[in-house]
């Protein structure tokens, strides 16, 4: 059992159903505990149900059955509304593909978070500015995506899930579109996140990556097959 977890699950179960009645269970009753603060790893082979797990731990799905606890608050069966609102307030999103509106600046990518909430034009480019410049873009705020590198897109999304300062940072393979320097670069950035104190939790199906973290959970055929720590030689080796 994981101390102070800001993540609880128990007995998650997801049921999709196909045409004709075909019924795909992505999710078999899995437990998983992540505590705040903790930098994890979620692994598996495909098929295993880590990126169903990752929506439903960031409130873009729910569980057909199961408990989950996201910061003591029982989330696993709200509706939509209340799902949306729990998003924006707890939780940043990092996608593989970055997910940046095309016609938009870095910076009115950045802000879009902060206009869903309701703040303040003024406020919310400072703070989108403020974001930009934490990840070594602040020279970049007027361009958009496709005058930007991949890392560099990648970067504004990792500017643009911080923006609205969430406990959890939730990351779907975040180095898989870049070449590998780069990639190191975006894992540095998150390693220098998570020494802030910030809760990680990171699909990926790369062992490199995954050393970062403090912990590897690999998931097989929708539950939990076995969940490690990470050998602080390792991670130090990872990060060198």
């Amino acid at each position: 059992m994981t101390p102070d977890p800001v993540i609880r699950a128990r007995d998650l179960r997801k049921v999709y159903t196909l045409g004709e009645g075909v019924e795909v269970h992505a999710l078999r009753g899995l437990d998983l505990d992540v505590g705040r603060g903790e930098y994890a790893a979620i692994m598996g082979p495909s098929g295993s149900g880590k990126s169903t797990l990752l929506q439903i731990l960031g409130c873009l799905d729910v569980p057909t059955s199961g408990s989950y606890l996201l910061a003591g608050e029982e989330v696993g069966s709200l509706d939509e509304e209340a799902l949306s609102s729990i998003r924006n307030r707890r939780i940043g999103f990092v996608f593989q593909a970055y997910n940046l509106l095309a016609r938009a600046t870095a910076l009115d990518n950045v802000a879009l978070p902060l206009l869903y909430r309701g703040v303040p034009s003024p406020e919310r480019r400072r703070v989108a500015q403020e974001a930009l410049e934490r990840v070594g873009l602040g020279d970049r705020t007027g361009h958009r995506p496709n005058e930007l590198s991949g890392g560099q897109k990648q970067r504004v999304a990792i500017a643009r899930a911080l923006a609205a300062d969430p406990d959890i940072l939730l990351a779907d393979e975040p180095t898989g579109n870049l070449d590998s320097r780069t990639g190191t670069e975006i894992l540095e950035l998150f390693d220098a996140l998570h020494r802030e104190g910030r809760t990680i939790v990171m699909v990926t199906h790369e062992e490199y990556v995954a050393e970062h973290c403090e912990r590897i959970i690999r998931i097989r055929d929708g539950r939990v097959e076995v969940s490690q720590v990470v050998e602080q030689r390792r991670r130090a080796g990872a990060s060198a």
